[in-house]
Order: C-alpha cells, then sequence, then structure tokens
C-alpha cells in the first residue's frame, strides 16, 4: 500500500510539474500580453517593471515608485519626478487602467501626447481627469471631475470616485471618436477636431496652444501633478 501511495504522489508531482513548466513558459512565449475572447492586451505594468515608460521630453523615470506591486507618482517635494509616458505610440485603442487617488490630490491620464511640441505633457495630448472631487479646496468647473477631457468635456452621470478606493478607467479611442468610461460607465464622448471640438478648443483654455489634441497618434502620459496617485494595473489593445 506505501509502495502504491509513493508510486501515486510521484504521478501527480511529476504531471505538476510539467504543468507549472507548461504554464511559465507559455506567461514568457506572450511577452506580457493576455489573450482572452480572442484579444490581445500588452500590459503597459502589472505590478512590477516601469520598463515601458520614460519621462516626457527627457530620458529616465525618476521619482516615480514600485512599491509592493503598486506604481506610486513621486507627487510634491524634492523627489518630484514630472509626468511619464510610454515609449510606444498608439493610434487607436482601448486602455484599462486601476488608480487610486489621496486627499486632495490631482493627476491625469494622456493620450496621443507627442514630445517635442510643448514644454508640459497637457499642452500636447488630450487629458482624461482624476482627481480628489470631493476634498478639491478650490471650486471647481464641470470639466475639471474625475472623468471629464480636462478643460473640454464635462463627465455626464459620473458617480463620485472617493478617496481610497480604488477605480477603473477605460478610455476607447477609434480616431476620430473618443469613450471616457469610469467604473464602468461610460461618461464622455466626442469627435476630436469636428467642428464642435474645434470651437471648444478657440474658445477655452487651449486656445493658444496650438498642438493640443491635434495628433493622431502618440504617447500614453501619467500625470505627477500634486499629491499622490496610485496605480496597479495598466493595459492596452489596439484597435
Amino acid at each position: 500500500m506505501r509502495k502504491f501511495s509513493f508510486l501515486l504522489l510521484s504521478v501527480v508531482s511529476i504531471a505538476l510539474f510539467s504543468c507549472s513548466f507548461s504554464s511559465e513558459k507559455k506567461n514568457k512565449d506572450v511577452s506580457a500580453t493576455i489573450i482572452k475572447s480572442g484579444e490581445t492586451w500588452e500590459f503597459l505594468f502589472n505590478g512590477s517593471s516601469i520598463d515601458k515608460w520614460k519621462k516626457y521630453n527627457g530620458e529616465e523615470v525618476t521619482g516615480w515608485k514600485v512599491i509592493n506591486g503598486i506604481l506610486n507618482n513621486s507627487g510634491i517635494g524634492s523627489d518630484h519626478g514630472g509626468d511619464i509616458i510610454t515609449k510606444k505610440e498608439y493610434t487607436n485603442f482601448e486602455l484599462y487602467v486601476e488608480w487610486k487617488i489621496s486627499p486632495e490630490s490631482n493627476s491625469g491620464i494622456f493620450y496621443h501626447a507627442k514630445e517635442g511640441v510643448a514644454e508640459k505633457i497637457y499642452e500636447s495630448g488630450p487629458e482624461y481627469q482624476l482627481l480628489d472631487d470631493k476634498g478639491w479646496p478650490t471650486k471647481l468647473k464641470d470639466s475639471q471631475y474625475t472623468g471629464s477631457n480636462y478643460s473640454m468635456e464635462a463627465p455626464v452621470g459620473a458617480e463620485v470616485a472617493l478617496v481610497g478606493d480604488w477605480n477603473t478607467t477605460r478610455i476607447v479611442v477609434k480616431n476620430p471618436h473618443v469613450e471616457h468610461w469610469l467604473n464602468g460607465k461610460k461618461v464622455v464622448e466626442y469627435e476630436l477636431w469636428s467642428d464642435k471640438w474645434q470651437a471648444q478648443k478657440a474658445a477655452g483654455k487651449w486656445k493658444d496652444a496650438t498642438h493640443y489634441g491635434m495628433a493622431k497618434e502618440g504617447h500614453i502620459g501619467l500625470q505627477d501633478h500634486g499629491g499622490l496617485t496610485q496605480f496597479r494595473m495598466i493595459k492596452i489593445r489596439e484597435l
């Protein structure tokens, strides 16, 4: 009986090792992508490496830290690192981000950002606003709340993203159509470069920012604007 039990245990152990080895090999083969229902996602951050990112208008990422699998921006102070962008540029895509914001903090997610055309990233690409909506110390315009296309399109029907809670963001870009999703609900929808969009730009904050929103492809960006914002999952699939 003992001999049979030992033999059975050996067979099970070999099978488990084989499955584990096969799984590890498969994970390496897909090169940080996940395939589900025919969709291929590329991880821009999956809890460890930020080697797909660089500083906007710069080189090495500084200030940002990965702590216990969470990407933390540097916030304010001597360790301030500034905004970061993906090394790769994207045209049409679906971007998924999980994030959490601290009290009185302000950040954002950029898309179609371009280097060399502006000193600040927000003068280059549109911004999906991340903000402590309830605790922000000054009065906000409708187009400054979380989920907005910052200073252009106000979010409609969005629930307040509470401080300390993990939230989900989806940004879908199929030129010229753009959608902003917050916690599973579509809150912004607009058409890039339409007559309405051009009029909004000309009448608002970006009237003198020649390159704002004009690129048809560009980098994904994360803002390091003030206070702590954390990210635990960032992935993208090209459309």
